[in-house]
Order: C-alpha cells, then structure tokens, then sequence
C-alpha cells in the first residue's frame, strides 16, 4: 500500500511514503483528499466556489449564519438580477434551499446540480451574459499571446 503526501503512520509500519511531511505544504487540498480517501471540508469547498464565480455575481459569500462543516456549507449569492439565494453545498452538489441570505426553507425542494455554473446558469441571465464575455475576454487575450 502506498500513501502520497501524509504524515499518518510512520514509514516502518509498512508503508510506502512519496513525500516527506515537510512536503505536505507543497500537495494542494484536493490532491491529499483524493489520495487519502478523505472526505473533503464543505468549508473549504463553498469558499472556493465563491472565488470562481464572484466575478459574476453582484454578492456571494459562505454564510456565517448558518452552520456549516465536513459535509455541507451554505453559500448566499445575490445574481445579477438582484434575486437572492440560498445555497446548500454537498457532496450531491449546489442546490436552492432559501430565497433570501441564510435562510433553510425546509419544504423547498430543488434539484441538485453538479457545478456552480450550472446551478447559476439555470437562475441567472446575467450570469450567462458575465461569463460569456470573461470567456470572450480570456480567449481574446490568448489570441493576442498567440501572435
């Protein structure tokens, strides 16, 4: 058995090690959960998920109201449009779970999806519209490199 980036058992129990635990800093969050079978922090994922799509929304942050942790986070996000959500962020995915900031409404029921960009796709035309013209922008850009 081989383990990647982790400082849990001493290498002479049998163990494989690919890096020292000094190393550990330099193997980012994603790749220690994938290689330990860990279950990653909602905490952690809900922020990184307002870092990708803030750009795109008129207000987004992880709720400090409502309680999250290893398995869910909720996330407000205010679209373009001036509508406020609620976001319930599992391993299942994003789904509504409110229509206005910190709020569970319980007798909602709303489809998960897989991505924030299809969750805000489905809510938000603006959304569809910032995105469009970052991605424009972006290819814009490598055109201009490529030359």
């Amino acid at each position: 058995m081989s383990r990647k980036c982790s400082d849990e058992l001493p290498p002479e129990e049998g163990m494989e090690v690919d890096c020292k635990p000094e190393d550990l800093s330099k193997c980012s969050y994603e790749e220690r959960c994938v290689e330990l079978g860990e279950v990653k922090d909602m905490r952690l994922e809900a922020e990184a998920v307002v870092n990708d799509v803030l750009f795109a929304v008129t207000d987004m942050h992880v709720s400090h109201s409502l309680t999250s942790g290893l398995d869910v986070a909720y996330i407000n996000v205010e679209t373009r449009e001036g509508i406020r959500y609620c976001l319930e962020l599992t391993e299942a995915g994003l789904r509504v779970v409110g229509h206005t900031f910190d709020q569970v409404d319980e007798g909602l029921s709303t489809q998960y999806h897989e991505t924030v960009y299809s969750l805000l796709d489905s809510l938000s035309p603006g959304y569809r519209e910032a995105f469009g013209n970052a991605l424009l922008q972006r290819l814009e850009r490598l055109k201009q490199n490529g030359q």
